[in-house]
């Protein structure tokens, strides 16, 4: 597929591995040219890219400005319509609240809300221009549910949803729709390092009886970007059940 054949653009943070991955596959295959941001694991994110086609990838540390706007300007000199901003990357420094340090608040809320926010302030311009656009951000069931040991984390993805909330509102007028998914346990390398038994406990709390893949949570991300066209502001939950919202 070259460039004139494509969608547009489709841009997914953190989409070297995992739920990120999964999503830069399921859009690669619905058309878009996939732009794969990584911070540190530059040879999964090249080994994802190599198998899609029209897919580029690019580096950046979302937790800083600079980084934020190094991404932005890459995304700009692809030349192409931004169609897909998925805003997956996010970090889990997992700690009680009286244990959790000052450092480990701000590395979190850096990476999982600021990012979030200056990107899509960044992108959403872009797609203001063209008059049309999707922004999926990937909060959390635990920003809903809460979780012991959690309690940062949890306030960062609750802000996401928040967030999404305020900018549907604001970017409506401008044909642009801000959604986001909301999982709740999913395979990925951070829970497939648990025991068996926690893994075991985790099931055990979930009326489906599972976990679910990184593919079922991207199929959600694709519903918001190429579907779900009278859906903005929306948090969709994809949890087993475990939280009905």
């Amino acid at each position: 597929m070259n460039q004139t054949q494509s969608k547009g653009l489709a841009l997914v943070t953190g989409g070297s591995r995992g739920i990120g991955r999964a999503c830069c596959e399921i859009l690669s295959k619905e058309g878009y040219a996939v732009v794969v941001h990584f911070n540190s694991r530059e040879s999964e994110a090249h080994a994802v890219a190599e198998r899609l086609t029209g897919a580029c990838v690019v580096q950046a540390n979302l937790s800083t400005v600079e980084g934020v706007e190094q991404l932005a300007a890459f995304v700009k000199e692809r030349g192409m319509p931004v169609e897909v901003l998925v805003n997956n990357a996010g970090v889990a420094l997992d700690n009680p609240l009286f244990s959790a340090s000052v450092e480990e608040f701000e590395t979190t809320m850096a990476l999982n809300m600021r990012a979030t926010w200056l990107l899509t302030k960044r992108i959403a311009r872009m797609m203001m221009r063209q008059k049309r656009g999707r922004i999926i951000n990937v909060s959390s069931v635990i920003g809903h549910m809460g979780n012991v040991g959690q309690t940062v984390y949890a306030m960062s993805k609750a802000a996401i949803d928040g967030f999404t909330k305020s900018a549907a509102l604001e970017l409506a007028p401008h044909g642009i729709l801000v959604n986001s998914v909301a999982p709740g346990f999913v395979e990925t390398d951070m829970t497939a390092a648990l025991s068996a038994e926690h893994r075991a406990a985790i099931q055990q709390r979930i009326p489906l009886g599972r976990t679910a893949s990184t593919a079922e949570i991207a199929e959600a991300v694709l519903f918001f970007a190429t579907k779900a066209s009278y859906c903005t502001g929306t948090v969709l939950h994809v949890n087993g059940g475990l939280y009905a919202a």
